[in-house]
């Protein structure tokens, strides 16, 4: 018997290799997008399962086939339920990539990001924890409610003053939109990423948190250490330096030199 031909691997046409592909790189993807999370080891027993099922139907084992059929798409629903998490992140990100007829917000000017950079370097000084959010094109109005509304100028002294240690608005993020200084003590949500390091602390992991659920910016000043820290996309950088910040801002597009 030559197995290859059981296997359905001797007539491979165009469509076929094309469909392999395109297969290859949706595991290849998937594997990429969960490989530090905890759903890991189900993506891999998913995938047996699937391998296994595809050589069962090669050799005609219709009991074993009808089995695994039947276990895989009942557990789709299941698997909708436990990768929730990850799926939002996922369908989130897609949609902030796409949104190329997006209004986008009105820009920091030159005045707001000195503003920011000296309220941010004065705290890093003082050792005062704080959390700002820059919102562009989506709004989350959902984590803007959470706080209390605040309509004023971007100040470096209001934004000290609401992170000194006793203020009462001082946990929690402020939130900056259009320009204006829009909320204060909102709550953030944390990221599921286990890759983020042990010395990065609750604000680091709620700024992640928001940046993977929109395409805001956002600045931590560590309470622990006084450093500053800016994450965009989930990304965080370290800042060494005033200037560094002030390039940052500049460079994502924040300021238009109103």
């Amino acid at each position: 018997m030559n197995y290859l031909e059981v296997l359905g691997f001797l007539h491979l046409s165009l469509t076929d290799a094309l469909d392999i592909l395109l297969v290859a790189f949706l595991i290849f993807f998937a594997f990429r997008w969960i490989k530090d999370s905890s759903a890991l080891n189900i993506f891999l027993a998913i995938l047996l399962m699937l391998v296994v099922r595809l050589v069962a139907e090669a050799l005609n084992m219709k009991m074993m086939s009808s089995l695994l059929g039947t276990v895989i798409d009942v557990g789709v629903i299941a698997l909708i339920v436990i990768f929730q998490p990850e799926i939002r992140h996922f369908l989130i990100r897609i949609g902030n990539r796409t949104r190329f007829f997006a209004i986008k917000d009105r820009q920091l000017g030159d005045a707001d990001v000195s503003e920011l950079v000296e309220a941010c370097t004065q705290m890093s000084a003082r050792k005062t924890g704080a959390l700002i959010v820059i919102l562009h094109t989506i709004q989350i109005q959902s984590v803007i409610e959470t706080g209390d509304a605040i309509d004023a100028v971007i100040s470096s002294r209001l934004l000290m003053n609401l992170f000194f240690k006793n203020s009462p608005l001082h946990d929690g993020a402020v939130v900056i939109s259009k320009g204006r200084i829009v909320a204060a003590r909102c709550t953030l949500p944390i990221t599921s990423r286990t890759d983020i390091p042990a010395s990065f602390g609750m604000r680091h992991r709620a700024a992640v948190g928001i940046s993977e659920e929109s395409d805001a910016d956002v600045i931590v000043v560590s309470e622990e250490t006084g450093g500053i820290s800016f994450i965009h996309e989930g990304v965080i950088t370290p800042i060494e330096s005033k200037n560094d910040l002030l390039n940052l801002l500049m460079n994502v597009g924040h300021a238009t030199g109103e």
